[in-house]
């Protein structure tokens, strides 16, 4: 594959004044006009290292149907700066067919080891006691095989915390080990629901996004039903081909999917209404903000505390902890310093939806 062989620079590598030659994948593409009304192109590519954004001031009508989210292009320009950021200058750009392209050099992917998170997650199904919740969990995790197949390398998300390859599974499986933890500390709770709803409670995802190519989207289903329903109506299909599944079980584990947001404004259809409920929302939005911080911290690569760029989801700077430089940073993960909010059916920055 070409990218194989001759991917050329990385996002990563480009710094200002740095010369650019390069292949890399079509994020974003916008439009506008200068203020004489000349019409130019916007863009944001990416490859594994991280993304970047620049103009298109020549010929922005002519190529604009080669610069396409989803297509690859040949970039010769150089780094530059704007406000302060990074910005690429872009001189020359040609298209390139995608199937020389080997996607793994330009889809994200986290620091994770899938087939190590996919036998964690047979294990914490074992930690199920309660009969009919463990027989729901292994007709759809471990039977189901197209399922678990979608399940182990789908994103968690569009592009707010564990939007790579895999994501959902690591997510899923670290929501397990904290549900597991906090019924130890608090042994009132309801441990195998708790658990049960942990790996359950993004299962839509794999039907709510779009993730054979890059960049990730929205089904049609996704945008019109979203994964909290989907995930509570799945569930329910499943129960329903298992022998005598309690009825009275089955509405708290679709509670507990329906009502992982939190709150109405944050896209829950109903309020969590058991001790089990708000457990599942706050370990939810722990895990997909520590997530965050991670990924953000290991583009800061001297050591001791830094100011990141205006985080506008979360409404203030962050105090990130730089790497040390014999650290190595993981390529996989990048976020922009200047997170921006998503371009799909998100909804508003203060709203859950950000991060769930």
């Amino acid at each position: 594959m070409e990218s194989a062989v001759d991917k050329g620079t990385m996002v990563a590598e480009i710094e200002e004044g740095s010369k650019v030659e390069g292949l890399f994948l079509v994020k974003e593409m916008n439009r506008g006009e200068t203020k004489a009304g000349k019409p130019f192109l916007r863009l944001k590519v990416m490859d594994k290292s991280g993304e970047i954004g620049g103009p298109v001031w020549d010929d922005a009508e002519a190529l604009a149907p080669l610069c396409r989210p989803g297509s690859y292009l040949r970039i010769s320009g150089q780094g530059d700066s704007y406000q302060g950021s990074p910005q690429l200058r872009i001189n020359r750009i040609s298209p390139v067919d995608g199937a020389a392209i080997d996607p793994a050099d330009f889809i994200p992917g986290g620091d994770i080891d899938l087939k190590q998170l996919a036998k964690e997650l047979n294990s914490l199904i074992a930690e199920v006691g309660d009969p009919h919740l463990k027989r729901l969990l292994s007709a759809i995790f471990i039977e189901d095989r197209e399922l678990r197949r979608r399940f182990t390398i789908a994103p968690a998300a569009k592009t707010m915390h564990h939007a790579y390859l895999g994501g959902l599974l690591e997510h899923s499986v670290a929501l397990g080990r904290l549900a597991l933890a906090v019924s130890r500390l608090y042994p009132a709770v309801d441990r195998d629901l708790l658990l049960a709803g942990a790996l359950l409670h993004d299962l839509g995802k794999t039907e709510e996004l779009t993730y054979d190519n890059y960049p990730f989207g929205y089904s049609n289903r996704g945008r019109l039903v979203g994964h909290l329903v989907i995930g509570a109506e799945t569930v329910g299909v499943r129960a329903g081909q298992l022998p005598d599944f309690p009825a009275a079980r089955l509405e708290q584990l679709q509670h507990l999917i329906l009502s992982h947001h939190g709150r109405h404004e944050f896209g829950a259809p109903t309020l969590p209404m058991m001790q089990e409920a708000f457990i599942l929302h706050f370990l939810d939005d722990l895990d997909a903000k520590l997530n965050y911080f991670a990924r953000l911290g290991r583009q800061v690569q001297e050591p001791g505390y830094q100011w990141s760029e205006y985080q506008r989801n979360l409404e203030r700077f962050l105090y990130l902890q730089g790497h040390p430089p014999e650290a190595p940073a993981n390529p996989d993960a990048a976020l922009p310093m200047e997170a921006e909010k998503d371009a799909g059916p998100e909804p508003p920055i203060r709203q859950k939806g950000l991060w769930g």
